[in-house]
């Protein structure tokens, strides 16, 4: 049974489940983990996770179907960006098919807390992994925790599916979430204050550039860009310094296996910027957010889709992935994982 949750009006923040799921690594091993009703985390404050970040983490949802299952989507590909992350880190990866275990495990522990299917809500799923022991000298931990909790949720960005206003940053990401192929959240701290002043300022997020030109459009805060020209093809911006979007990498497929457009992975110009009929906002906490408009330093670009609604060809891609991951499309194989 749902627990008494207003769903409707839920926003992107967190509501305590009753589980979630901790798995120590200690002596060169990941011990066998589980299920576990502590919320809080109790650590000496010399831990490596307080004294150099030594941590990352992932996301992504569960929702209830149009038949009354509950699914992820696309869940491997969570773990394996995030083992990816681990090396990078110098922490050990936490095994791909044990991850993909752990979310069914903490879905159906808390399956009471899956928004019902209609809402407008799901729910949001936070693996992460910190270094747990006490290091004063610059060196990894040995020691390390992953853990995964989760939390019903509703729209990223207020306002849902109506389109958004942001700005072309005036600061640089000192460090992006991708530099050197990290490829899961890490130093979003460095994005806090760009978003905190462009908030203040009436806008939902920040535009940023590549660091070297300031010429070449990478991604927000938070999630990846898509375009789409006149003529139909859907664009996305490619950068090392991006992150591989699972949900970007999935309307790929949807737009041109599903709606027959065109598809472009390349170096987007910010010269080009105004030429684009439709931009949005793609991620796991955002899946697509309409913008209508980018303000550039005094100068204001409008989209023709406007500022009332999606776009055409951006409602299409919404719709197509979002009935994938509802099941009211079939989706391709190993898209949708059954969890509870």
């Amino acid at each position: 049974m749902a627990k008494n949750i207003d769903w409707s009006s839920l926003g992107f923040g967190y509501v305590q489940a009753d589980y979630r799921y901790v798995s120590k690594y200690k002596d060169g091993k990941w011990d066998e983990g589980g299920l576990v009703t502590d919320a809080n985390i109790t650590l000496n404050e010399c831990a490596c996770v307080f004294q150099y970040a030594q941590t990352c983490f992932e996301g992504l949802k569960a929702y209830h179907t149009v038949d009354g299952r509950v699914v992820c989507f696309r869940p491997d590909l969570n773990a394996a960006r995030m083992k990816e992350t681990c090396e990078r880190l110098e922490m050990p990866p936490f095994p791909e098919e044990r991850f993909v275990e752990a979310v069914k495990m903490l879905v159906k522990a808390n399956e009471d807390m899956v928004p019902p299917y209609g809402t407008g809500a799901s729910l949001y799923i936070r693996p992460f992994m910190i270094g747990t022991n006490s290091v004063i000298g610059v060196k990894p931990a040995v020691e390390f925790e992953f853990r995964m909790f989760c939390t019903p949720v509703g729209p990223y960005f207020k306002g849902g599916a109506k389109p958004i206003s942001i700005k072309v940053s005036d600061f640089d990401r000192a460090a992006p979430r991708g530099t050197g192929h990290i490829k899961a959240g890490l130093n979003y701290a460095m994005s806090l204050h760009p978003i905190v002043v462009a908030h203040e300022e009436g806008f939902a997020e920040n535009m940023y550039l590549d660091p070297e030109t300031r010429t070449k459009v990478e991604e927000t805060g938070g999630a990846n860009f898509m375009f789409v020209t006149k003529d139909g093809t859907f664009v996305t911006p490619k950068s090392d310094s991006i992150l591989p979007s699972i949900t970007r990498r999935s309307l790929m497929v949807v737009a041109e296996k599903y709606l027959g457009m065109k598809v472009e992975h390349r170096e987007v110009l910010f010269s080009e910027v105004p030429d684009f009929a439709e931009c949005g906002l793609c991620g796991t906490a955002a899946v697509i957010s309409p913008v209508g408009h980018i303000y550039d330093h005094g100068k204001d670009i409008y989209f023709p889709s406007g500022m009332e609604e999606m776009g055409p060809w951006t409602k299409k891609l919404y719709e197509t992935l979002t009935g994938i991951q509802m099941g009211r499309i079939e989706a391709p194989e190993g898209w949708v994982v059954e969890v509870a």
